[in-house]
């Protein structure tokens, strides 16, 4: 089976990740993992003012702050971990990168790092699962 995770590093992102460990059919040489990071865009007038090196870099950075725990972590497993960076609107940038990697699953913590939250799920979580054709696991 073909498993995307997303993650941001919150503790909803780590939450998931023990879930994963706590589930042997879910966790597992037999699969194949990718992590996905979604970085928010820069506001335009602060990527206009900055060097396109330099802001492709801040993004590269905070990608890898996110996902180099998770691939040691997964590491530690024996699990082999591609990893996927990407800038945009988060929720559906993950949907849409669910959909045209053809992942049979996506797994996700049921909050993370957006400012706005609501009472049962978080706001990101919510995009994927409006947009996401792929089934949708939600770590709580």
């Amino acid at each position: 089976m073909n498993i995307l995770l997303a993650v941001d590093g919150s503790p909803y992102t780590k939450k998931m990740l023990a879930y994963l460990a706590a589930h042997e059919e879910l966790l597992g040489t037999m699969h194949n993992y990718t992590a996905i990071n979604v970085q928010l865009p820069l506001p335009t007038r602060a990527r206009a003012a900055l060097d396109k090196g330099l802001v492709e870099s801040y993004y590269e950075e905070e990608a890898q702050k996110v996902l180099e725990p998770v691939r040691t972590f997964l590491g530690q497993k024996g699990i082999q971990l591609q990893t996927i960076s990407k800038v945009g609107h988060v929720g559906e940038t993950i949907a849409a990168a669910a959909e045209a990697d053809k992942y049979d699953l996506l797994v996700m913590g049921s909050h993370g790092h957006g400012a706005l939250a609501t009472l049962v799920l978080g706001s990101i979580t919510t995009q994927v699962l409006a947009n996401s054709r792929v089934p949708v696991l939600v770590v709580r």
